[in-house]
């Protein structure tokens, strides 16, 4: 006997509703009471003394802080466009082409930094950086450095997502536009571009994300002068934390949640034309 049997069918669905609002309860609760602390009067984060706006007015004065986000913004924007770039070449290159010499070690070194530990990473990544700026004099420790590990890291991701969608793509469509007289290059920026869309705005925003709140491959790529946000935010905790770090949280979550509606919106929006297209064509053929 089957526990939904056993228990009733109300009884799973009640439960089943209270175990997925306890996950959700456990998930944004914290950000939640940090956006609401954010507000606080008191300098003790976790005492609340009164409503107040005086630590939202002291950021544009913490430079450090202002400085950090900015750069961490800077980094993670050129990141996830280069991540997108060079993480559909790969995807495109793995998928198109099926034999070629060297296409099983690619595969593994374009896959190896998602089961890497980041400390392994960023330690080689440092080494490597090390050792050429001895020869050459260059790269300096910084934002160039920093970009070049998280680029590493978030090619890895952007070739898993564009991967799986260039994998459920008909082939016909392409053969099709080569049929017409397409040359490959229209072939890819024409029919393939514009069928994947919606997977290089997913990799774009995932890689900007990873990007953003990087700590480990930022603490071993970053030098002075070039300290991001989360490691501005990482050494004031071990220091105690105060409301101003709130407010930064908040406003954080503000733009994230922002920018995650919007390309919701966008990304449904162009689902339900393609789908409207697909109907289109259907009726008429």
């Amino acid at each position: 006997m089957s526990g939904r049997t056993f228990f009733g069918a109300g009884f799973a669905r009640g439960f089943s509703k209270a175990w997925l609002a306890a996950g959700y309860v456990f998930l944004y609760l914290p950000i939640v009471a940090l956006v609401i602390f954010s507000f606080n009067d008191s300098p003790i984060p976790n005492v609340w003394a009164g409503f107040t706006l005086k630590w939202y007015a002291a950021l544009p004065g913490d430079r450090e802080m202002i400085g950090g986000l900015w750069l961490s913004l800077q980094i993670a924007f050129f990141t996830a466009c280069g991540s997108v770039v060079l993480g559909t070449l790969a995807a495109f290159a793995l998928v198109k082409y099926r034999r070629f010499t060297g296409r099983t070690l690619f595969s593994g070194m374009v896959s190896a930094p998602l089961v890497m530990p980041e400390v392994i990473i960023g330690l080689s990544l440092l080494l490597m950086l090390v050792s050429v700026q001895r020869v050459l004099g260059f790269p300096e420790r910084g934002m160039l450095t920093i970009w070049m590990g998280h680029l590493l890291l978030g090619m890895a991701y952007a070739t898993v997502v564009v991967q799986a969608r260039l994998q459920d793509l008909n082939p016909q469509l392409e053969e099709a536009a080569m049929d017409l007289g397409a040359r490959p290059w229209q072939v890819f920026t024409l029919v393939t571009l514009p069928m994947i869309a919606q997977a290089l705005m997913s990799a774009w925003l995932l890689t900007f994300t990873l990007s953003l709140d990087d700590v480990v491959l930022s603490a071993f790529l970053s030098g002075p002068g070039a300290t991001t946000m989360p490691l501005v935010i990482f050494s004031r905790a071990r220091l105690g934390l105060n409301p101003s770090v709130n407010a930064v949280a908040a406003l954080i979550v503000l733009v994230v949640s922002v920018g995650v509606v919007l390309a919701s919106l966008a990304i449904a929006r162009a689902e339900r034309k393609r789908a409207q297209d697909m109907a289109a064509a259907a009726r008429g053929g």
